[in-house]
C-alpha cells in the first residue's frame, strides 16, 4: 500500500511538472512585446537615417567651402583641419551600425519572398546606396563580411578593398533596379517614393550612373561601361523624381535643427560659395541666405536687422577662429563676425526643410560631363543647362519665399552658357552648387573632378601634413579597438589613418 501511494504521489508530480513546463513557456512570453519587426519599416528607418546631419556640417560641407564656423570646441572639425573622431564618426555610426545592419536583415528576410519582391530590390539599392557613403568617407571598409554579427556570428568583419566595394556597388544597383517590377506587390509604406517602381528604378539608375563617374580617373573604360548601362536602364526625368526626405515636426531637418537650436549663431555660408553666386548674379543666393546686419552677437541675429537681398551677402573666410577673425571682420567693414551672411534656418535651413539625397540636377549635369567625354548620347551644352534650371526650381520645395521665377532662371542660363574649352571645370562647379547641403557627395565630387577649384583652408597648426585638402576622414576608435586586426590590414594596403590618404578612386 506504501509503494503504492508513494508511486501515486510520483505521477501526480510529474503530472505537475508536465502541466507546468507546457505552460511555462507562454507564462514567461511578454503577449505585448515585439516579436518580429516589419521589413518596409526597417528600410524606413535606414531612409532617414541617410538625411545629412550634423557631421555633414563639420566635415563635408566646411572641406567643400560651402559652410564655416569660426569657433573651436568639441565641434573642431574641418574648419580646422582637424582630425576630430566623435564628429567624423558621424557617417559610420548613422550608416554603418545602423543602416547596413538593418539592410541586411530586410534582405535575407525578404529574398526567397516573391511577394516582397520590390521590397527585397529597393533594400539592395538603398544598402549600395549606404555602403557607397561609407567608402566614399573612409576607403576601404567591411562589405563582404559586414552586418553579419546577428545572421552569421561575424562580430570582427574583414575590410575589402574600395575597388572591389565599388565593383560589388555597381553589379548590385544594376540587378537590383532592373529587377523592381511595377507588376507585383507595392510597397505602400514606402517613405521616398510610395512605393512607385518606376520612380525607384530611375532612382537606382541615376544612383548607378553617380557610381559610374566615381571611376572616371581610376577606370574610364569602367566607367564608360557602366555610364552606358545607367542611361539604358532610365535615368530621373525631372525634379518630380529627387528622392527627397520630407521632414516634418516628428522629425525635422538634422540641419534644420542643429541650426535652429544651441547652433544658431554658430554656421555660416563660407566665403567662396557666397562670392561665385554673387560673381555669376546667381538667383540661388536669395533663396539660400540671410544676413543680419549689423549683429554683434548671436542675440541680435533677429529677423529686424535680416536682409536677403544678394548683393549685401557676404561669406565667412576659412581660416581663423573666432578670435583671429576679426582681421577679416574689419577689412569687410562689419560690426562682428555675427555680421555674416549665414543659411537662412527660415527656409533651407529650416526645421521641416527637405533634405534632398539624389536629384535630377546632379543626374543631368553627371549626363553632361558624360556627353562631353563621349560617353553617352546628348548635348554637354543642353544637359548642362537643365541641370542648373533643375535645381533652380528645386528651390520650390522651400516654400513660395525661396522659389526662383522662371524669368530669372532662363536670365541666368542665358548670361552663363557652357564655355568651350572649360567644360569640365564648368559642369562640376555647377554640380557643386547643385549638391548644395549635401555634403557626401558635394566632397566626393570635387575629390574625383578636381572641381570647383578652391583655396585650401589656411589654418595654422593643420592635422594635414601632405595634402591642401582633407582626402578621407579616419577610421573610428571603436573599430581600432574592436576590429583592430582587420583595420590595420586596411590601413597597411591602403596607407596611414590619416586624413591626407588618398582612396582608391581619388587620382591626382
Amino acid at each position: 500500500m506504501k509503494n503504492i501511494l508513494i508511486s501515486s504521489l510520483i505521477l501526480l508530480g510529474t503530472m505537475g511538472l508536465v502541466s507546468c513546463d507546457e505552460g511555462f513557456d507562454k507564462m514567461n512570453v511578454n503577449p505585448i512585446a515585439l516579436t518580429a519587426v516589419e521589413p518596409s519599416y526597417q528600410l524606413n528607418t535606414t531612409i532617414v537615417n541617410t538625411a545629412p546631419s550634423y557631421g555633414n556640417l563639420s566635415y563635408e560641407t566646411t572641406i567643400v567651402k560651402q559652410m564655416i564656423t569660426p569657433f573651436s570646441g568639441q565641434g573642431s572639425a574641418a574648419n580646422f583641419n582637424q582630425d576630430n573622431r566623435s564628429v567624423a564618426s558621424g557617417n559610420w555610426n548613422s550608416l554603418y551600425q545602423n543602416n547596413i545592419k538593418e539592410l541586411t536583415d530586410v534582405i535575407v528576410k525578404t529574398k526567397d519572398l516573391p511577394a516582397k519582391s520590390n521590397l527585397y530590390n529597393m533594400a539592395r539599392i538603398w544598402k549600395a546606396y549606404s555602403f557607397m557613403i561609407l567608402t566614399d568617407t573612409y576607403g576601404d571598409i567591411p562589405y563582404s563580411q559586414a552586418g553579419k554579427n546577428y545572421l552569421e556570428g561575424i562580430s570582427t568583419p574583414i575590410y575589402d578593398t574600395q575597388e572591389s566595394v565599388y565593383s560589388a556597388i555597381l553589379t548590385e544597383l544594376e540587378s537590383a533596379s532592373a529587377a523592381l517590377d511595377a507588376s507585383k506587390a507595392r510597397v505602400s509604406t514606402d517613405l521616398l517614393y510610395d512605393g512607385d517602381v518606376t520612380k525607384w528604378k530611375r532612382f537606382g539608375f541615376s544612383l548607378l550612373l553617380r557610381a559610374s563617374m566615381r571611376l572616371s580617373k581610376v577606370n574610364p573604360a569602367k566607367s564608360a561601361e557602366y555610364v552606358a548601362k545607367a542611361v539604358a536602364g532610365g535615368l530621373m526625368q525631372s525634379n518630380a523624381d529627387n528622392a527627397i526626405i520630407r521632414h516634418n515636426a516628428s522629425f525635422s531637418n538634422p540641419i534644420g535643427s542643429q541650426l535652429n537650436g544651441g547652433q544658431s549663431a554658430f554656421f555660416y555660408l563660407a566665403e567662396d560659395f557666397v562670392d561665385f553666386l554673387k560673381k555669376t548674379n546667381d538667383p540661388r543666393l536669395e533663396s539660400i541666405a540671410v544676413r543680419y546686419v549689423g549683429a554683434t552677437s548671436g542675440a541680435q541675429q533677429i529677423e529686424s536687422r535680416a536682409n536677403r537681398t544678394k548683393d549685401v551677402q557676404i561669406g565667412a573666410p576659412l581660416g581663423y577662429d573666432n578670435t583671429t577673425i576679426t582681421v577679416a571682420v574689419k577689412e569687410k567693414k562689419l560690426a562682428s563676425l555675427w555680421d555674416y551672411s549665414q543659411l537662412d534656418r527660415t527656409r533651407v535651413g529650416g526645421l521641416n526643410a527637405p533634405s534632398f539625397l539624389v536629384t535630377y540636377s546632379e543626374t543631368q549635369l553627371l549626363l553632361a560631363e558624360a556627353a562631353h567625354r563621349k560617353w553617352t548620347t546628348g548635348t554637354a551644352s543642353t544637359l548642362y543647362s537643365s541641370g542648373i534650371k533643375a535645381h533652380m526650381q528645386q528651390f520650390a520645395s522651400y516654400g513660395t519665399t525661396s522659389t526662383i521665377s522662371e524669368a530669372a532662371i532662363n536670365a541666368y542660363l542665358l548670361a552663363n552658357p557652357l564655355t568651350p574649352g572649360k567644360e569640365l571645370e564648368e559642369i562640376n562647379t555647377q554640380y557643386w552648387v547643385s549638391s548644395f547641403l549635401v555634403g557626401p557627395e558635394s566632397w566626393a565630387n570635387f575629390r574625383r573632378s578636381g572641381f570647383p577649384v578652391l583655396k585650401p583652408n589656411s589654418f595654422p597648426g593643420s592635422d594635414l601634413k601632405t595634402e591642401p585638402f582633407i582626402r578621407r576622414l579616419t577610421y573610428v576608435d571603436a573599430e581600432l579597438n574592436v576590429n583592430k586586426a582587420n583595420v590595420q590590414k586596411a590601413i597597411e594596403r591602403q596607407g596611414a589613418n590619416t586624413m591626407d590618404t588618398r582612396i582608391w578612386w581619388d587620382k591626382k
